[in-house]
């Protein structure tokens, strides 16, 4: 047998040890041909090299940390201030908070101070921003505006019933049967209808019904027949239909109405606004009676919240303009049915003018937001109202002005600035209240 294979002759460097032409002193100290290593070898530990191990540094060079201030108690007195506002340092709020655990008289007054200060403070409110989600809305519908839009006469409609549906979103049974006194003006009295969060919700949903059927859907009461065709009638018959006091239950009908008006009216592409719409005894175009509706939903909302004790916005500016614009619109008409039932003031004051021309008028200025001014004919309609022959000017603000066309609020407490004639300022503050019904 021969050697075997690898094993390098005499003189020549084995093979087996590394890679051909290595040496094996070449992964550390120094090989044998006295060259230096590539590779270090590891470094040995203190600990493991037998060598002492250096003394330790004495603590006694090193600076001992600073001593903590010492307050004495008229100090200590007179930070409690700044200890309530958080105003003191560290330091001192420490050295604080340690006397007021042994002094009882310093730990009253820190008590009364710290409650001081959260008077001080306004608390923030845990609900929403009633302009967020116009905001929201808003924003997002500059960045993509939507296919089908909503009419600008139906937004308000829109916007008030959300409103109203978030806040019923959370009521329990106890909310729902909350007793509501619906308030309104008949003949110059106050007249009033007790019920509760639901029948206020069938009341909607049984007017809000008038603009259904003019835009052809169907309508709420079904074959519930009404004594007569007006908001009052629909809803004592809706009312004796429920077998039950309404619950609940009448939320998701009223919702489902109002979602299928706007979308309705918006697939019209805004062109149906002049569609007359029957209150039984009155008329009113489509894009007017939306504004009815939306200020009708405000209204009941804010009777809902009063019944469950629950703080609730009036609607954002624009949308309050157009229902102070509706309202004072239909002054001229409502001071007409007056007059021909004799509630209004006696006619010698009356100057007949053709229609369309000037006469008698007052100024009736809606100040705060969503107000403006209105210039009301006293005579007739058909007359046009004009500065030339202004009579009377009365002042009200915007949520004011709408208390008193909802008959929330009597004409004669009414905050109103006047000035000028008398009569007129009163047959018109008596004709916004007329404006109010069931």
């Amino acid at each position: 047998m021969g050697e075997p294979t690898g094993q390098g002759g005499p003189g020549e460097p084995s093979g087996s040890g590394g890679p051909a032409g290595s040496d094996p002193g070449e992964t550390g100290g120094t090989s044998e041909r006295g060259r230096p290593p590539r590779i270090p070898m590891p470094r040995a530990s203190v600990e493991d090299s037998g060598l002492p191990l250096p003394a330790p540094a004495d603590l006694g060079d090193m600076p001992a940390p600073p001593a903590p201030p010492v307050f004495e108690h008229p100090v200590l007195k007179a930070l409690l201030g700044a200890w309530a506002l958080a105003a003191c340092s560290a330091e001192e709020a420490t050295a604080v908070e340690e006397h007021l655990g042994e002094c009882g008289s310093c730990a009253d007054e820190a008590r009364r101070l710290r409650e001081a200060v959260g008077l001080l403070q306004r608390p923030e409110s845990l609900d929403l921003d009633p302009g967020l989600r116009t905001r929201v809305l808003d924003t997002c519908l500059e960045r993509r505006p939507p296919r089908i839009p909503v009419p600008e006469w139906a937004a308000a409609y829109d916007a008030e019933t959300a409103r109203l549906d978030a806040l019923l979103q959370d009521f329990g049974d106890a909310e729902w049967h909350a007793p509501v006194r619906l308030r309104w003006f008949r003949s110059d009295a106050a007249t009033s209808r007790r019920t509760t969060v639901a029948g206020v919700i069938a009341h909607l949903l049984s007017v809000d019904g008038l603009v259904a059927v003019a835009l052809g859907l169907d309508d709420p009461l079904g074959d519930v027949p009404s004594r007569k065709p007006t908001p009052a009638g629909r809803t004592e018959a809706l009312w004796r239909a429920s077998h039950f006091p309404p619950t609940r239950f009448v939320r998701a009908p009223w919702r489902e109405q109002s979602h299928s008006l706007v979308r309705t009216v918006s697939f019209t592409g805004g062109g149906a606004g002049k569609t007359p719409v029957s209150y039984g005894d009155f008329e009113l175009p489509l894009h007017d009676a939306m504004l009815d509706r939306a200020f009708e939903c405000w209204v009941h909302a804010e009777d809902i919240a009063d019944a469950v004790d629950y703080p609730y916005d009036p609607p954002s500016p624009r949308h309050l303009h157009r229902m102070i614009d509706l309202a004072a619109r239909m002054l001229p008409t409502a001071l007409a049915h007056r007059r021909r039932a004799g509630l209004a003031s006696p006619a010698h004051h009356r100057h007949l003018v053709a229609a369309g021309e000037p006469g008698r008028s007052l100024r009736l200025e809606i100040e705060g937001s969503g107000g403006g001014e209105w210039l009301i004919p006293l005579d007739s309609p058909a007359a046009k109202g004009s500065a030339e022959h202004e009579v009377a000017h009365v002042a009200l603000d915007g949520v004011e002005f709408c208390r008193l066309a909802a008959g929330h609020v009597p004409p004669q407490e009414a905050a109103a600035g006047q000035v000028g004639d008398k009569e007129a300022i009163r047959d018109v503050l008596f004709a916004a209240a007329s404006l109010s019904r069931m």
